[in-house]
C-alpha cells in the first residue's frame, strides 16, 4: 500500500480527520523513530504522520533520529514525503505567518549522521535538486485552495542549533549567502529521503524574522509559539488538499527521486558487508536485492 508521509514540525503533533487512525510503533535498524507513527486514511488516501520532535516536543533538532524516521516511513509503504517545519525569514516580503515551498538547501549542521551508507556499502546520490517538482506542484495547488499565502521558492539555511543565530550570522546568511529562510531540522532529513528514493517536499512555516531585521532584532520564543498556533490550522488545511491531489498511489517520479540509487552504489557486490546490506533492506532493497 502506497502512503503519503507527513513529517510534522514544531506545533504540528497530529492530523485532524484521519479515519481508522492508530499510532504504530515501527522498529528500524537505526533505532526508534521520534515517536509512534499515526496511520489512517484522509479522504480515502492512506497517510502516515510522524511528529518530528515527538508528541510533547521531546527531541531537539540535534537529537531527532532522522535515519530511523525516514526508514520507518518507508517500511510503512510511504513513497511521497511532505515535511512541515517552522523557520525564520531573511526576507521582508516573507513575513511571519507565510509559508515557503523550499527548493534549495544550505547545510550548516555538523554533528548529525547524514547518510545511511558508509564503510561496507558506499553510495553517492545527487542532491543538486533536493526536492521533488511533482510534490511541489501538488503543494502549490493545495495551498491555493486552502487560502494559504505560499512563496513558491526559497533557499533554506539549515543550522545546528538549538540556539538561534547571532545578528552577524543572520546578516551573513541573508546578504552574502542569499538564503531566504532558516531552520534547524530539514537537514539531513532531505538528504536521507533522497537516499531512500523517496519523493520529498519541504513546506516552511515562517514564525519570525530571525535576528537581522532592524525592527525585530531578537527572536522571541513566545512570539514564535503564537505564530505556530496560527499556522497549525493552515498546515492541516494544506495536508487535506494534498490528500486529494496525491490520491491514487505513487506515480513514477519525472525527476527520478524514486530511482536515485540506480547508479549510486559504489562498493562491488562481493565486497559489501552483509550486516550493512541487511540494515539497508528498507532503504535500498530495490537495488541491493
Amino acid at each position: 500500500m502506497d502512503r503519503i508521509g507527513i513529517i510534522g514540525g514544531s506545533g504540528i503533533y497530529d492530523i485532524d480527520g484521519l479515519e481508522d487512525a492508530s499510532w504504530q510503533q515501527v522498529e528500524t535498524p537505526w533505532g526508534d523513530p521520534s515517536d509512534k507513527i499515526l496511520t489512517g486514511t484522509l479522504g480515502g488516501t492512506p497517510m502516515a504522520f510522524l511528529p518530528r520532535h515527538g508528541r510533547g516536543h521531546v527531541h531537539s533538532p540535534a537529537t531527532v533520529p532522522y535515519r530511523a524516521n525516514i526508514d520507518a516511513l518507508k517500511r510503512l509503504g510511504v513513497r511521497d514525503v511532505v515535511s512541515v517545519s517552522a523557520c525564520g525569514s531573511f526576507r521582508e516580503e516573507m513575513a511571519p505567518g507565510d509559508f515557503v515551498l523550499v527548493d534549495q538547501f544550505i547545510d550548516r549542521t555538523t554533528g548529525r549522521a547524514s547518510s545511511f551508507f558508509g564503510t561496507g556499502c558506499v553510495a553517492h546520490v545527487s542532491v543538486a535538486h533536493p526536492v521533488c517538482g511533482r510534490l511541489g506542484a501538488a503543494v502549490r495547488e493545495a495551498a491555493t485552495e486552502a487560502g494559504v499565502r505560499l512563496h513558491h521558492r526559497g533557499t533554506y539555511l539549515a543550522m545546528e542549533g538549538p540556539q538561534f543565530s547571532t545578528a552577524a550570522e543572520s546578516r551573513m546568511y541573508r546578504e552574502a549567502w542569499g538564503a531566504d529562510v532558516i531552520g534547524m531540522t530539514n537537514m539531513p532529513e532531505a538528504k536521507l529521503a533522497r537516499e531512500a528514493e523517496l519523493c520529498y517536499a519541504s513546506v516552511a512555516m515562517i514564525t519570525d524574522y530571525d535576528s537581522w531585521h532592524p525592527d525585530h532584532g531578537t527572536v522571541d520564543i513566545s512570539d514564535i509559539i503564537a505564530t505556530l498556533k496560527g499556522n497549525a490550522g493552515n498546515a492541516r488545511a494544506l495536508v487535506r488538499g494534498l490528500a486529494v491531489r496525491l490520491s491514487g498511489g505513487h506515480r513514477e517520479c519525472p525527476d527520478g527521486c524514486d530511482r536515485a540509487l540506480e547508479h549510486a552504489i559504489m562498493t562491488a557486490p562481493e565486497m559489501r558487508d552483509p550486516e550493512v546490506v541487511a540494515r539497508l533492506d528498507a532503504v535500498a532493497g530495490r537495488v541491493l536485492g
